[in-house]
């Protein structure tokens, strides 16, 4: 088999070591030179500590600043003329759009972009998004043409927003749902771990910002509170600082104050923390592309209570049978849907194991993995086809 040499690049470290070292990985050990990536961050040793080889990029994740967003481009062409990589896979809207223009400039033809959600720009109402969007619309044609690239989304509404926008010919498009979870680490605990009669434990873990429905969830949790109900509501994750939707802190430690919910913070093991939850809640209104805490979730055998949004519904598509959906907005429904988990412990049980199902037959890693890497087999010209991993399943999406 043939050694290629494929860029890895993602808007923040982070991202690359939570969501894509399992495809990192399988491309190493079936021998190709793997390069990553990202701003430099708190998880920029950690890859390197994987025997990795990272590069730091200069970006600046929120920065509209066109001369500053240029001279990354030119660098990012500079850096790949040099590397001379036989494809190079963006992930996010700015990586894969930044990732793929520096690509053609440098005359690497080869190009993965993986939007994994479509974002402020796609789906904020405010003055500023809607003047940005069309010239969004723009670049992105301009970086996602060619004959050998390829555009995965993650759920079929997103792919209905690329093909109505005209962004790319229906041909570039390919559908892969999430970025997948290891459903080896990620496991249920024991049946009669199972209190019924203990109070029930909701976990919320998300980016704090607005959009995911962090007021609804706050709301939920004062109804439970004046029904004298027991009801846990656990908060995991930090304000996303230089977001104008985020969280201020002193607004959550308010919410602490009150004693309307238990904040955790960043958690950096979440297979651990699930042991000690019995359901994920996920009220968000954001442009997802398909969430991985809801994942991560099913993998567990957790019920699920999320938004019937683009994104949540791929991962509860029956309403009633592998997870619960609400309106999005709606505190009294997703109260609602807490009280029903609360009172019938039986179907929070049930559904728990329909997620686990789904999870291991749509949304596990190796499947994912799988999928990607035959993009890259049929994107690299024929002489140098040798990339598909022996493992695992393909599922039809």
């Amino acid at each position: 088999m043939p050694k290629r040499k494929i860029i890895l690049f993602a808007n923040t470290d982070w991202y690359l070591y939570n969501f894509r070292m399992g495809l990192a990985r399988k491309l190493r050990d079936e021998g190709h030179d793997v390069l990553l990536l990202s701003p430099e961050g708190e998880y920029s040793e950690r890859l390197r500590a994987f025997g990795f080889r990272w590069i730091a990029v200069p970006m600046a994740r929120r920065s509209l600043n066109p001369w500053r967003e240029l001279m990354l481009v030119s660098w990012l062409a500079r850096l790949f003329k040099q590397e001379k990589p036989d494809l190079v896979h963006g992930f996010t809207i700015k990586g894969a759009v930044y990732g793929s223009l520096a690509a053609k400039l440098s005359g690497v033809k080869p190009r993965v972009n993986s939007i994994d959600g479509m974002g402020y720009v796609f789906t904020s109402a405010s003055s500023k998004a809607r003047m940005l969007r069309p010239v969004v619309v723009r670049i992105m044609r301009m970086a996602f043409s060619g004959k050998r690239t390829a555009v995965i989304l993650q759920n079929t509404d997103n792919m209905n927003v690329f093909t109505q926008a005209n962004i790319v010919d229906k041909s570039v498009l390919r559908l892969i749902k999430g970025a997948g979870v290891d459903c080896r680490r990620y496991v249920p605990r024991e049946a009669d771990a199972v209190e019924t009669k203990a109070p029930l434990r909701i976990l919320l873990a998300a980016r704090l910002i607005w959009e995911k429905g962090i007021a609804e969830y706050v709301d939920a949790a004062r109804r439970m509170k004046s029904e004298n109900r027991t009801v846990q509501f656990f908060l995991a994750g930090s304000p996303d600082e230089g977001n104008p939707a985020s969280v201020k802190r002193d607004v959550v430690e308010g919410w602490v104050r009150e004693g309307l919910i238990d904040w955790l913070g960043h958690v950096s093991d979440m297979p651990k923390l699930l042991t000690k939850i019995d359901a994920v809640v996920l009220p968000t209104y954001y442009g997802e592309g398909l969430p991985t805490t809801l994942i991560e979730a099913a993998a567990c055998a957790l019920p699920v209570i999320t938004t019937d949004a683009p994104g949540c519904r791929e991962v509860v598509s029956r309403n009633g049978e592998d997870g619960l959906l609400v309106p999005m907005r709606d505190s009294v429904a997703l109260a609602d849907a807490i009280r029903l988990l609360d009172d019938d412990r039986a179907l929070a049980r049930r559904l728990g194991l329909t997620a686990r199902k789904k999870a291991l037959n749509e949304f596990d890693e190796s499947i994912v993995v799988s999928k990607t890497v035959a993009i890259y087999d049929e994107l690299i010209p024929d002489e140098t086809v040798g990339l598909r991993p022996s493992f695992g399943q393909e599922t039809t999406s």
